[in-house]
Formats: structure tokens, sequence, C-alpha cells
């Protein structure tokens, strides 16, 4: 395992990808800043809830949300990835006009999303497992349509590399849509039972207007555009093994919640749901790239540029994991006080949320290799990715009932379903990296001993801050202050000059370069 950083973007070859890690630097940047801004958004969201409505209502809320993620992502019929491909051939061979191809997603996704409704319409157990909030709760599944198409028309915008459609819908419309939402209708006396529901289902359909604006703008309406049976069965029978990954994918994050759902409390899935919000900064931080990672893959797969592959994959994956790595850091050494603002009631679940974030950190190289794997290995990728889920429930419900026999309280149930997780998401970054690295015949790690040398300062400066200050002062000013030791640590020590390309707001490509010199004037 090769721990060398890889040469600088600006140095290398057109054909080792050079001009394509700008812009995947480019569109990570975008992307990352993106979901910072959801995190904000979301927080208010947070905080309202558990102050307003209550853990029990949250976690009931928490319970509906998981399934309707994982019914939208069966719908949205692994698009996120497909659709690049398509759009490549398709475009290619000229039986199609771009936006035709979206309109044949958007049908398919609709009829598969109408029979999910129907589903829990018919068994609402499915999706309120410890009963409903209010009578406004069964709206929620109406989200599932939504949902599904706006992932598609994301991923069409993705493709032209418009990642700032995808941030102005999932990191600002929506969150901020349902945190104000939820603090006014708490307000209505004739929708406050309903107020987390509602505001839901409308940020949903907020975020769905956003991409479908920006979509027939860059795409237009189709052409000449019909319906094809015939067709359309061999779109849906080729994405099932990416629908199969990304449903794991995800799932691996929505099956702890949906097992405590079932085996524990209301109150117990609130906790750890307000835990899991906590960490979806660092989560997503792995799929700020995968929207453009897509197509710079496709292209190079099209070419054979394997090599090119490799050094994308082991690039980002480094990004993510330093990135991630400071956040996990600054969100869990002060972990008592970000718990804490959900209420008392919460702070029991700092050990699920340490646990949570570590989990996270450790993830990363599967999801980078997974999207590679999903176009160069999809049966294998999905056979791994099913052990893995399997090994996931496994383990959570074990550890839960243990938990439960030893008569330990809810805050230890949430910390076993956390390491649960953790366990089987480092398993899946071994098998899935060593796969990958077969395959490619190149290293593809992201592991730099840098990381641990710029945790040790880190480390001392949110010491200080949790032993000397109150909670306010190690939320405000203590976390920015581990982040920023970190930070400098891991920019003097770990990033090289291929690196520091992410923090570049103008990297000149390759060819670009040759054609401003004398020679190529």
């Amino acid at each position: 395992m090769s721990l060398t950083p890889p040469p600088s973007p600006e140095t290398l070859p057109h054909d080792k990808g050079g001009d394509d890690m700008a812009t995947l630097a480019k569109g990570g940047r975008t992307n990352t800043l993106g979901f910072i801004l959801r995190l904000l958004g979301g927080l208010p969201f947070l905080f309202v809830g558990f102050r307003f409505y209550g853990v029990d209502e949250m976690g009931r809320f928490a319970a509906a949300f998981v399934v309707i993620e994982i019914f939208a992502l069966i719908c949205s019929l692994g698009e996120k990835r497909g659709l690049a491909q398509r759009l490549t051939e398709g475009v290619e061979d000229q039986e199609d006009t771009p936006a035709n191809l979206v309109f044949d997603a958007l049908l398919v996704s609709l009829l598969f999303s109408g029979l999910a409704c129907l589903l829990l319409i018919t068994f609402p157990v499915i999706i309120f497992p410890s009963g409903t909030n209010s009578e406004f709760d069964m709206w929620m599944i109406a989200a599932i349509p939504a949902f599904a198409l706006t992932e598609i028309l994301l991923a069409a915008q993705a493709y032209k590399y418009d990642i700032a459609t995808t941030v102005r819908a999932r990191a600002v419309v929506e969150p901020w849509t349902k945190s104000i939402l939820v603090a006014g209708l708490f307000f209505v006396p004739a929708l406050a039972s309903g107020g987390i529901a509602l505001a839901f289902l409308t940020a949903i359909y907020a975020a769905l207007v956003t991409a479908l604006y920006s979509f027939l703008k860059t795409y237009g309406l189709p052409k000449g555009w019909r319906p094809r049976p015939r067709y359309l069965t061999k779109m849906t029978s080729r994405a099932v093994p990416l629908i199969g990954a990304d449903v794991i994918e995800r799932g691996t994050r929505l099956l702890d919640v949906f097992l405590l759902g079932q085996f524990t409390s209301a109150g117990t899935v609130g906790i750890y749901w307000f835990a899991k919000e906590v960490v979806s900064l660092p989560q997503k931080l792995k799929t700020s790239f995968e929207p453009i990672l897509a197509p710079v893959i496709t292209k190079n797969l099209k070419t054979g540029n394997m090599e090119a592959i490799a050094f994308q994959v082991q690039q980002v994956g480094f990004w993510i994991i330093a990135l991630q790595f400071g956040i996990a850091l600054t969100l869990a050494i002060p972990g008592e006080a970000v718990m804490g603002l959900g209420g008392p009631d919460i702070v029991g679940g700092t050990g699920a949320l340490a646990i949570l974030l570590s989990a996270e950190v450790i993830a990363s190289m599967a999801v980078v290799s997974e999207s590679v794997l999903v176009y160069i290995a999809r049966k294998r990728n999905l056979a791994i990715s099913v052990g893995i889920i399997t090994l996931q429930g496994a383990l959570t419900v074990g550890f839960i009932l243990l938990v439960q026999h030893l008569g330990y309280p809810e805050g230890f149930q949430a910390a076993g379903a956390a390491a649960a997780l953790f366990v089987a998401l480092a398993v899946a970054s071994l098998v899935k990296s060593l796969v990958l690295k077969t395959l490619l015949k190149a290293p593809v790690s992201n592991w730099r001993w840098a990381l641990v040398w710029a945790a040790a300062p880190a480390v001392i400066v949110g010491f200080i801050f949790t032993e000397f200050t109150p909670e306010w002062v190690e939320i405000i000013i203590g976390g920015p202050a581990i982040f920023a030791a970190y930070f400098w640590v891991i920019w003097k020590l770990g990033f090289d000059e291929s690196d520091k390309v992410l923090f570049r707001k103008n990297v000149v490509p390759v060819e670009a370069e040759d054609a401003s010199t004398p020679e190529a004037r």
C-alpha cells in the first residue's frame, strides 16, 4: 500500500486525468459548501422539533422518514449514477435527445412511486411502527414520488457539471423550508399536531420545483418523446444492480434507525436520530463528489484509462477522509454539548454520536471505491453490499437485544446500533477497496499518517475547552478552534500540491496551459 501522494493535477498529463481533477475539485468544493449550508439550515429543524414537539414525536417522524427515503431511492432507479452512462451512450448514438432519456427515467420512477405509495397506504405499520403523531402524518407518503424525481433531475444536472442546482435544492430550499415551517406551524392550532410532517412534505416538493426549473432551463422539453415499453423494460432491468447499490449504500445509514423503531421505543429512536442528523455533514461529504465523479469516471472508462480512474479515486478519497476526520473531531470532542442542543433527554446519545462519527470516517473508502465498482463490477459490488447490510442487520439486532438483556438504559441501545454500523462499514471499506485495487491494478488507498499527527493538537485544544469552559463556549468557540488546529497541521504535513487544488478556484487545465505557451502559439 503506497502512502506517497500522487502527482499534482497541474502537472498530470491529460491522459492521466489532469483536467478531470480540476473538474472534480470544483464540483466537490461547490457540493461541500452546499452540505455545510444544509447542516446550518437543518439545525433549526432539529432544535425546534425536539424542543417544541418532543423526543417521541421526532422519533416517530424519524422511523417514517427512513422508510420514505428507502422507497424513494428504489423509485429513482439508481439514476444518480446510471443516468450519466445512459446519457453518454444515448446521445452519442443520436437515438434520443438528452431530455427524452431523462423523461424515460421520470416516467418509470412515477410508476414505481405510485406502487410504493399504494403499498404503504395499505400497510401503514411499515412506515409507522410506533403509531402516528397526527392525522397529517399519512401525507408524508406523498413525498416518495417528489423525492425520487428530484434525484433524477439533479443527476441530469450533474451530467452537465451543474452542482449548484443540487446545492440550491438540497442545501438551501429543502432544509430552510422545513425549518421555517416546523416552527411556524407549531403556533397554528389547527395544524400544530402535524407540523413536523407538513413541514417535511412541503420541503420535499419545494426541492422538486427548484430542480425542475433548472432542468427545463438546461435541457428544455422533450422532442417527439413517447413511452416505449420495450426500451423502458430494458432500462429498468439494467438499472437493478445500481438500484441495489444505491439502496444498500443508503440503507446501511437507515437500517439501524428502522430496526431501533421495531425493537425499541420511539424515544430511543428520537435520541439516535438526533445523533444521526448531527453526523449528516461528514456523511454527506462522501457523496459531495459523487455527482461529479460519475461523468468523469464514465468518460475514462470509455477510453479504458484505468490509471486515471485509480488516481482520481485515491485523490478524492484523501480529500474526503481529511475533511471528514476534522469535522468528526470537531463534533465528537464537545459531544455532550452538541447533543444537549436537543434537550437534556438527548445527552444520553453522546456515545452513539462518537461511534457514528468514527463510522463515517472509516466508510469513506467504501463509498469512493463503489463509485467505480458500480460500472466495472456491478454484480460483484452488489453481492458485497448485500453481505455487508446483512451483517449490519444481524449485528444491530444482536447488540440491541444484548443491551436490553443486560438492563442498560436507552442511550446504550442507541450506541449498540451505532457499533453495528461501525463494524459493517469497516468491513465494506476493506473489501471494496481491495477488489477495486485488483481490478484497476493500481493503489487506491486514501490513508496517510498525517491524519494521526493532525488529530493530536485538535484533541489537546478540545480537552482545554471541554474541561474549562461552559457548554456554549465549547460549541461556538471550541468547535472552530478544534477544527482550526487540526486543519493547520493537515495542511502543513498532509496536503501537497495535488491536494491543495481542492481549495483553488482557478486551476488551468493542462491543454489550456499548453495553448498559452509560445510553442503552442
